[in-house]
């Protein structure tokens, strides 16, 4: 039997809960998420954003036919029917991917590129990725100057004169008219960077989620974020003979050579995809390589990594060269091991 003096503790011991379970605050989700664009989280923060939207208000722009256009080279008239090629020779995946290709936004690792690419089944390209392209603030840097010269100043910081440059210089191919053009840049604009692709972590996601609240601590929210990726991607190149003394310091991995070779040298020549020079698995063209490899002529793969190939009379299509932020050294001297290795 419950006395009164019971009945009593068990009165207050249950306002002493109810009083307290009221005063629990529940935790509160996150604001931000990983899937959110990033230029979303800048702009609410404050930051600078891009200024080079699309111009919609041009009659025929539109993401899919800009689409269209980097992968086809090719797409259907506002007015109806197709377009001419942009090019004959190229299209914009010829040398660059349209999915994040480095595993961490913050350093130009060749290495860490290949790797990640060949997980993710990607080619291992000459340019950056178009992905998140919008995101960036300069183009056509560093030593591209001393390929295109006074070109790449209008480009510098332009990202519709670098797309118009690349158009013309690097695919060989005819200059983009203004609704295609718009419509490449709306396309670019929906492979921009996510929240997910800084790799924050939950401490650092909380941050930038209590600035984004408390409209607190902004700048520094903002400075975490900026220093998670590149702003502009990062081109040196190098020189046939600085290469070829570079191998003699450095041990080469034919197994990682492989690698070069089946995702870069055969996304381009392999049944001359977009080359006139094909390249295969046969141990004669293997053969043919090593005994190329100690030549100044065009199929050393010294002189094509490091100087590209040249258009010739009847022939625009020609081959880039690698900066050294996207094919090293130890990477060179891989693939020749390999190259080696199958000629034996």
């Amino acid at each position: 039997m419950i006395t009164a003096f019971k009945k009593y503790y068990i009165f207050v011991f249950a306002v002493i809960f109810i009083v307290g379970a009221s005063l629990i605050i529940p935790e509160q989700e996150r604001i931000i998420s990983n899937d959110d664009r990033l230029i979303k989280v800048i702009e609410s923060l404050g930051g600078d954003v891009p200024d080079h939207f699309p111009n919609t208000s041009i009659f025929g722009v539109s993401a899919k036919r800009g689409k269209s256009l980097v992968v086809d080279g090719i797409s259907t008239k506002p007015g109806g029917g197709k377009t001419k090629k942009q090019s004959k020779h190229f299209v914009c995946t010829s040398c660059h991917n349209l999915e994040r290709e480095d595993p961490d936004l913050r350093f130009p690792d060749p290495q860490a590129r290949l790797e990640y690419t060949n997980a993710k089944g990607m080619p291992f390209l000459q340019g950056t990725s178009l992905y998140g392209a919008v995101n960036r603030e300069e183009f056509y840097n560093d030593d591209y100057y001393k390929k295109y010269g006074d070109l790449v100043i209008a480009a510098r910081n332009n990202i519709r004169e670098a797309i118009q440059l690349c158009a013309v210089e690097c695919a060989q191919g005819r200059k983009l008219k203004d609704w295609e053009l718009e419509s490449v840049l709306a396309y670019l604009w929906t492979i921009d960077l996510k929240v997910s692709d800084l790799n924050l972590d939950d401490a650092q996601l909380d941050f930038i989620d209590g600035a984004l609240k408390s409209s607190t601590q902004r700048d520094s929210a903002l400075n975490l974020i900026n220093s998670r990726y590149l702003k502009r991607s990062p081109a040196h190149f190098g020189t046939a003979e600085d290469s070829r003394m570079k191998s003699k310091e450095l041990v080469g991995n034919p197994d990682n050579g492989k690698l070069v070779y089946d995702n870069s040298c055969l996304h381009c020549h392999q049944d001359r995809r977009y080359s006139y020079f094909n390249l295969d698995d046969c141990d004669l063209t293997f053969k043919y390589l090593k005994k190329k490899s100690g030549t100044y002529g065009d199929h050393s793969i010294y002189q094509a990594v490091r100087y590209g190939i040249h258009s010739i009379s009847g022939r625009r299509s020609y081959m880039p060269q690698y900066p050294l932020e996207k094919l090293s050294e130890q990477q060179l001297l891989d693939l020749k091991s390999y190259i080696d290795q199958r000629a034996e």
